[in-house]
């Protein structure tokens, strides 16, 4: 992608790099969740101010064409819309209803695709994610030693919850400064850091981590490396630790698959563990089984919630769902149908088609950043370990309630795009 001097100074470029530069400060004042969106709507409304006076004399930057996989994403965005208003006419829930959810998706849903459509069409460098992502890890760095001592210190929960709240989401986790939280079955301590919990805050230390990893500037990666790792750790869930001892390796066989030593060496490799392999096998199930032991209740109550979410998905409205969560019941301890799992949310919510115009996007965008990966893109490398993430997560979270704070992922997937779209037009 060019790299100019003139690139490096576009005004996106700079607004980029403070948004995400500044996440603890926006964080300190329950802002976060207010930035994705307000950056998202701002970075879009650029690119269409470039399109409208292009050919004018007020001309400026480039404004570069929408590559096919940001148009996937668009249109199944879009579908997503389209389930979201069938759902609530077929259930009859409503006008005002209506406008909050669609209100809900343009704050969610949107975001995974007008961030990606940044990524491809503004000038933003992928250094300038990586420099930014780079201050954010010294910021957590920094700041973790506080988190772990402050329920020593007696220190509360909870600081405080930004008046900003009065904006409207999911809850007031969204908006709280909380130092810390207790699990309630082992009354172990947990850390959050900028994320309205736990998980989350697991996910997107493996989305710092998969930006350390290809940060080039060795203090910075380093920093970054522990930084994450720290997040990943503290913030105790099972799926930050798995997917950071997947996801990278994963992607970096991808990239170095053309070389045949590679292919000798996992050749040689699996034939000498032949012997061990029951061994292996039986090691591998006993640490699943002990890591599903760590919160057996939690573990209890997520199998509980998909198992209702898809009975009734079936029973009740396969094509566009029900059109909002419900209260599950006691046995799951209250907690909404369909939540902690994006395809259990998605077909009980939105049916079928919410489910499909979510995977669709996700499989092009597999395919497209393997291919990237496959070349030995850097951009590339970091696009199909995103993906991966949000593939990885959707199992255990809803991914469109954390868009807010994947969007420096978002917008290098949406590098990636443009990225391929050059290559295949010789541009």
């Amino acid at each position: 992608m060019d790299q100019t001097a003139t690139h490096s100074r576009a005004p996106e470029d700079t607004l980029v790099f403070w948004a995400l530069a500044l996440t603890w400060g926006v964080y300190l004042v329950g802002g976060l969740y207010v930035l994705g969106p307000v950056l998202a709507v701002g970075l879009t409304a650029l690119y269409g101010a470039r399109i409208y006076v292009r050919g004018t004399d007020m001309a400026g930057r480039a404004a570069r064409p929408i590559p096919s996989g940001a148009w996937v994403w668009t249109g199944g965005m879009l579908v997503m819309l389209l389930a979201l208003e069938m759902g609530h006419a077929t259930q009859n829930l409503g006008l005002g209803q209506t406008i909050k959810s669609t209100i809900g998706w343009a704050k969610g849903w949107a975001l995974l695709a007008l961030f990606p459509l940044a990524g491809a069409c503004l000038q933003i460098r992928l250094e300038t994610i990586l420099r930014a992502a780079g201050w954010v890890s010294l910021g957590t760095l920094l700041i973790t030693p506080i988190l772990m001592l402050a329920p020593m210190a007696g220190l509360p929960e909870v600081l405080f919850v930004s008046p900003l709240k009065a904006v409207g989401g999911p809850g007031p986790e969204f908006f709280a400064i909380q130092l810390y939280s207790i699990e309630p079955t082992d009354g172990s301590t947990r850390l959050r850091y900028f994320t309205p919990w736990s998980p989350a805050a697991g996910m997107i230390g493996n989305m710092y981590l998969i930006f350390a990893l290809a940060d080039r500037r060795a203090f910075w990666k380093w920093t970054g490396i522990i930084s994450a790792l720290a997040m990943i750790v503290l913030s105790k869930s099972r799926l930050a630790i798995a997917a950071a001892l997947m996801i990278w390796p994963l992607v970096m066989c991808i990239s170095e698959s053309r070389r045949p030593s590679l292919w000798l060496l996992t050749a040689c490799g699996l034939f000498a563990l032949t012997p061990f392999a029951q061994a292996i096998l039986d090691t591998l199930d006993n640490t699943l089984n002990s890591v599903k032991s760590m919160r057996a209740d939690s573990t209890r109550v997520r199998e509980a919630l998909g198992e209702i979410a898809v009975h009734r998905w079936w029973t009740e409205a396969p094509i566009w769902g029900h059109g909002v969560v419900e209260r599950g019941p006691h046995f799951v301890e209250y907690m909404p149908i369909g939540s902690h799992h994006t395809w259990y949310g998605l077909l009980f919510v939105k049916g079928a088609v919410g489910a499909a115009a979510l995977a669709v996007p996700l499989v092009w965008s597999l395919i497209e950043f393997t291919l990237l990966a496959f070349a030995r893109s850097r951009a590339g490398q970091i696009a199909l370990a995103m993906c991966a993430l949000m593939i990885f997560y959707s199992i255990g979270e809803n991914l469109e309630i954390l868009a807010y704070l994947m969007w420096p992922g978002l917008i290098v997937m949406g590098m990636a795009m443009g990225e391929l779209r050059s290559a295949t037009r010789g541009v």
